[in-house]
């Protein structure tokens, strides 16, 4: 997929600000944002207070953060980003998901972290897609906020079967042990981000992976929550 520069990634028109990617009629379709548990992401009577859900069944990390259901055309970016060889889209989609954390912060007083982290990616799928989507992401991020970024510190050991294959119990097992915290993290608040939540499998078992490490408060910031 490509574009030209300053003009919008979708309907290809100019744009007034180059750098923004999307223009303001083309995000106007987006699906318009729910009420949402801050804890789970899914749909909830409260924006600020944990739904019933996350009471019987905490999720092990404290708030998530996204832009969209998993629709189009936020899911063409997506694909496009990560599967055709775009990683130009990259600063337009971050900028989508910094304006969702700049809502939560007003909406429901969410604080930012010290330090973000990116879900790595196998070197042997970095090698062959060139480079990790969601460390574009955190990047555009950490520039803008002004939050320390920190790009190794999760290894990914092993590279497993692909998680969007996979039924939710599958998914579980397939992440069992196959991530490493390379650096201290005890007593930091963290954001993880990631391009599309799911059932939540990855970005818990890194959330338990830092807790056991002593991280004060995980959150996670991502593209997309299928709901």
């Amino acid at each position: 997929m490509l574009t030209i520069p300053g003009r919008c990634w979708l309907c290809h028109l100019p744009l007034a600000c180059p750098s923004w990617g999307l223009c303001s009629s083309c995000t106007a379709t987006f699906p318009p944002p729910l009420s949402v548990c801050p804890q789970c992401g899914l749909p909830a009577l409260s924006e600020r207070l944990s739904c019933g859900r996350c009471l019987l069944q905490t999720p092990p990390w404290d708030q998530i953060v996204y832009v969209a259901d998993y629709r189009p055309p936020l899911r063409r970016l997506i694909y496009d980003l990560k599967f055709n060889a775009t990683p130009a889209l990259a600063p337009a989609l971050a900028r989508l998901l910094l304006l969702s954390i700049l809502h939560a912060r007003r909406t429901r007083q969410l604080r930012l972290p010290d330090i973000i982290l990116s879900v790595p990616l196998h070197h042997r799928h970095v090698l062959r897609r060139g480079y990790n989507q969601s460390a574009l992401i955190a990047t555009s991020l950490s520039r803008w906020l002004g939050c320390r970024y920190e790009p190794q510190a999760i290894y990914r050991i092993q590279a497993r079967l692909k998680q969007h294959q996979l039924s939710a119990k599958q998914r579980k097992s397939n992440l069992k042990g196959a991530f490493r915290v390379e650096i201290p993290l005890s007593g930091f608040h963290i954001a993880i981000v990631d391009d599309v939540v799911t059932t939540g499998s990855t970005v818990a078992e890194i959330t338990r992976l830092l807790k056991k490490q002593g991280a004060a408060t995980i959150q996670v910031w991502c593209l997309c929550r299928t709901l």
